[in-house]
C-alpha cells in the first residue's frame, strides 16, 4: 500500500508543513526567540502607529511612510508566525490548500510592498537632505497617498500571476512542505508539471521589482552621503550620518537575507535545508522587530513623544496613588479624632 502522503492526487485538500526539517526536537526551544521577536514587533509597530496618529506634529511624509512600513511589518510577521508556533507547540502541521495559497500570496505581496516602501523612504530622505527647501512642495500629502497606492498596486499586480500559476498546477507527488510556511518555491516544487515558468517569473519579480528598488535606494543614499560630507560642521555630519547609517542597517537586514533565501532556493542545492528555512524566517521576523527601533526610537520626534507619554502616565499614576494616600490618611485622622465608635 502506498503512503498516504504520496498517493496520486491533484490539488490536495491539505498540505503538511514540517516546520524546520532536521531540528524537530528543538522546535520548542526555537519557538522562544521566535515568540519574543514577534511580541517586540507587535508592540513596537503598534506603538509607532499610535504615536503618529495621536501627535499632529508627526503628520508628515516621513511618518506616513513609517506607518505604511509598520502596517506591512505587522502583516508580514502575523502571516506566518501564528501557524509556525502552532507547529512548534501543538504539532499542528496541516494547512488547507486554499489557506496555503492565500498565505503565499499575502506573504510575497507584502514583501514586494515593503521593498517599495523602503524605496519611497529613501526618496523622502534624499529630498529632505539634498533639497530641504523643496521637501514640503515635492512630497505633499497627496503625493504620499499616490506613492502608497502605487506601492500597494504594484505588490498585488506582480504577485497575482505567481498565485494563479501555483493554483493551476497539478500536485501529485506529495503534500509535504519542508518549511514553516507556504513559501512560493517550496509549494511549486511539489507540482508534477513543468514549473519553469513559475521559477522564471519569480526571478523576474525578484530582479525587476526588488532589484530596481535596491538600485534606486543605493543611488539615493549615494547622493545623501555626498550631501552629508559637504555639511559645514563635523557634529552635523556625524549626527546625520548616524541617522542614515541606522536606516541603511535596517534596509540591509531586510534585503540580504531575502535575496539569499530567494536565490538559494533556486540555485543553492548544497545549502542545508534547515539553514535555508531559518534564513527565510529571519528576513520575515527580524526586520519587523528592528524597524520600529531604528525608525521610531532613533527618530527624535517619536522618541520625545514616547517619553512624554510614558512620563505623563507615570505622573498620573503617581498623582492618583498620592491622592489616595492623602485621602486615606485624612479619613484615618478623622476617625482617630472622633474616637472609637460606641
Amino acid at each position: 500500500m502506498s503512503d498516504s502522503n504520496t498517493t496520486d492526487f491533484t490539488n490536495p485538500s491539505t498540505f503538511i508543513l514540517l516546520g524546520i526539517p532536521g531540528l524537530e526536537v528543538a522546535h520548542v526551544w526555537i519557538s522562544i526567540p521566535f515568540c519574543a521577536i514577534y511580541a517586540i514587533a507587535i508592540l513596537g509597530n503598534f506603538t509607532i502607529l499610535f504615536i503618529v496618529k495621536t501627535e499632529p506634529s508627526l503628520h508628515g511624509p516621513m511618518y506616513y511612510f513609517l506607518c505604511m512600513l509598520a502596517i506591512t511589518d505587522l502583516v508580514l510577521s502575523t502571516s506566518i508566525l501564528p501557524k509556525t508556533l502552532s507547529i512548534f507547540w501543538f504539532n499542528s502541521r496541516e494547512i488547507d490548500f486554499s489557506a496555503c495559497l492565500t498565505q503565499m500570496f499575502f506573504l510575497h505581496c507584502f514583501l514586494v510592498m515593503e521593498s517599495g516602501i523602503f524605496m519611497a523612504m529613501g526618496l523622502d530622505r534624499y529630498v529632505a537632505i539634498c533639497h530641504p527647501l523643496r521637501h514640503s512642495a515635492i512630497l505633499t500629502n497627496s503625493m504620499v497617498a499616490k506613492i502608497g497606492v502605487i506601492v500597494v498596486l504594484r505588490g498585488g499586480i506582480l504577485i497575482l500571476p505567481s498565485f494563479l500559476l501555483a493554483r493551476q498546477w497539478p500536485y501529485c507527488r506529495t503534500n509535504i512542505i519542508p518549511h514553516t510556511h507556504c513559501e512560493h518555491m517550496a509549494v511549486v516544487k511539489l507540482a508534477c508539471a513543468d514549473t519553469r515558468v513559475s521559477s522564471y517569473y519569480g526571478l523576474f519579480v525578484l530582479f525587476c521589482a526588488m532589484g530596481l528598488d535596491v538600485i534606486f535606494i543605493a543611488m539615493s543614499y549615494i547622493q545623501i552621503l555626498r550631501a552629508i560630507f559637504s555639511l559645514p560642521t563635523k557634529d552635523t555630519r556625524l549626527k546625520t550620518f548616524g541617522t542614515c547609517g541606522s536606516h541603511l542597517f535596517a534596509i540591509l537586514a531586510f534585503y540580504i537575507p531575502a535575496l539569499f533565501s530567494f536565490l538559494t532556493y533556486r540555485f543553492g542545492h548544497n545549502v542545508p535545508l534547515h539553514f535555508h528555512v531559518l534564513t527565510a524566517n529571519v528576513y520575515l521576523l527580524v526586520p519587523p522587530m528592528i524597524n520600529p527601533i531604528i525608525y521610531g526610537v532613533r527618530t527624535k520626534q517619536i522618541r520625545d513623544r514616547l517619553l512624554r507619554l510614558i512620563t505623563h502616565k507615570g505622573t498620573t499614576f503617581y498623582s492618583c496613588c498620592s491622592g489616595s494616600q492623602t485621602k486615606f490618611r485624612a479619613d484615618l485622622s478623622g476617625e482617630l479624632a472622633l474616637g472609637p465608635l460606641p
